[in-house]
């Protein structure tokens, strides 16, 4: 019986210190997206001559554990760690044009991050796309180009994650990601819809159809679709 009560005890030890670790986290992640992100753009220059918030960021973030049954927790994490992997890998290079100048950026550089070593890809793809249909994610992973969905100045949190991730997806979708030929009856979307077309088209739907769930003015009738190029160019400040 005495085992049993260290054990059960061990365990709730445990499970607090990682709830502790894991508000750390979301704290000071918060802290630093509001230090230096401004209009969606990253103080790269400032992060690289004092790099120490970032670093101790990420140290936190190698020992956190989070179980993706806790779904708000385990997305928030893996979101925030991924869009803080990018900054620690272009700040790594900097100065540096795109993230497209240092060779493995996404699929061979590997992160300490949740116990794991992981490349930026497999967060995207194999934690987060590959868990959860959810096209909202591609509103809120933010590759560290201009032609990504801008970066907000503030952590994901799992208690307000649901309406960020609208908030982010509304944003694009009525600004930069796509634009509108009215008299032509044509739509031009960023990249991201064509290379992910599954994430758009679930359930039946067309990508015009997700486009009308978050655009405020409609594309009523019939649409042509094409797709402008990506701006691969840093989204520094």
């Amino acid at each position: 019986m005495k085992k049993l009560i260290i054990l059960i005890t061990v365990i709730i030890g445990s499970v607090s210190t990682q709830a502790q670790d894991l508000n750390t986290f979301f704290n000071k992640a918060d802290a630093f997206f509001k230090a230096n992100v401004a209009n969606g753009k990253v103080a790269y220059s400032s992060i690289h001559k004092n790099p120490s918030q970032l670093n101790e960021l990420l140290k936190i973030a190698e020992g956190i554990s989070v179980a993706k049954s806790d779904a708000k927790n385990y997305q928030a994490f893996w979101i925030n760690a991924y869009n803080l992997s990018v900054i620690k890998g272009l700040n790594d290079k900097y100065p540096t044009k795109s993230p497209l100048d240092n060779a493995g950026f996404f699929d061979k550089t590997t992160h300490s991050l949740g116990g794991k070593n992981i490349t930026l890809n497999d967060i995207e793809h194999k934690l987060l796309r590959g868990q959860f249909n959810d096209a909202r994610f591609h509103f809120v992973l933010v590759c560290g180009a201009v032609g990504c969905p801008p970066l907000i100045n503030k952590a994901y949190l799992p208690n307000t994650l649901n309406a960020q991730l609208e908030a982010q997806t509304k944003k694009a979708i009525n600004g930069s990601f796509i634009t509108v030929n009215a008299k032509k009856n044509r739509v031009q979307a960023s990249q991201i819809m064509e290379w992910y077309k599954e994430d758009f088209t679930m359930n039946g739907k067309s990508e015009i159809d997700f486009i009308n769930t978050y655009r405020t003015e409609k594309l009523e009738g019939k649409w042509k679709l094409s797709y402008f190029p990506y701006d691969w160019a840093i989204n520094k400040q």
